[in-house]
């Protein structure tokens, strides 16, 4: 569980807000994973609090198994944009397999709901003969919407991980955080921004494609 705090009118030492170790001078903040979406939202007061001399902040390292694991969602949102959906791609990971995969389908199934998220954790659900998937990775292009925070919530996913940002509906720092939402009664790994370049470009040029 990811350890927020939001008085800023005290001090923060690192591993209030994130995990993280001082080395004399220097505070090293290692967010949950190394979490980018959490970095974002540290306003200038946190940042201040936590300074001796400098703060350095460590970007994120991605395992093997992570990058493989976003190559074969954008893959998948290769396959929405051929079938003209919006390319968001996810893949579902347990143990470093993949027992699930999906994009958007909303055009093609007439399903408001069939987002890759969605599709994806269907597909594992039943892989797995059980709806909750603890131990599961769900990789995704782009930051989940509200519809599939809810989802995830509901499946039990342990650890989620996204591309590109999504400023206009992302639910998971952007335009909003059900991350922490007291109506939630699931907390789970984020990590964000993981081949955010590629995934971006993919829409962009999806959007770009049909002006």
């Amino acid at each position: 569980m990811r350890s927020r705090s939001t008085n800023q009118n005290r001090s923060f030492p690192p591993e209030e807000i994130c995990r993280g170790n001082r080395a004399g001078k220097v505070a090293t903040l290692t967010c949950y994973r190394r979490n980018p979406a959490l970095l974002r939202k540290m306003s200038i007061e946190m940042l201040s609090s936590l300074r001796d001399d400098r703060v350095e902040i460590v970007s994120p390292d991605w395992s093997e198994q992570d990058i493989a694991g976003m190559r074969a969602a954008l893959a998948e949102a290769e396959l929405a944009a051929d079938a003209n959906e919006i390319p968001v791609g996810a893949v579902v990971v347990v143990a470093g397999e993949t027992i699930a995969t999906g994009h958007n389908r909303s055009i093609t199934d007439n399903d408001p709901s069939a987002h890759a998220e969605i599709i994806a954790l269907r597909g594992a659900a039943l892989a797995q003969e059980n709806y909750r998937l603890n131990a599961a990775t769900l990789y995704v292009t782009l930051e989940p919407c509200v519809m599939c925070v809810g989802a995830i919530v509901q499946a039990r996913v342990g650890r989620v991980v996204f591309g590109a940002y999504d400023d206009k509906a992302g639910a998971l720092g952007s335009a909003t955080d059900l991350s922490d939402s007291r109506a939630l009664n699931h907390r789970f790994e984020i990590n964000g921004g993981l081949l955010a370049d590629e995934s971006a470009t993919l829409l962009k040029n999806f959007f770009r494609s049909r002006r």
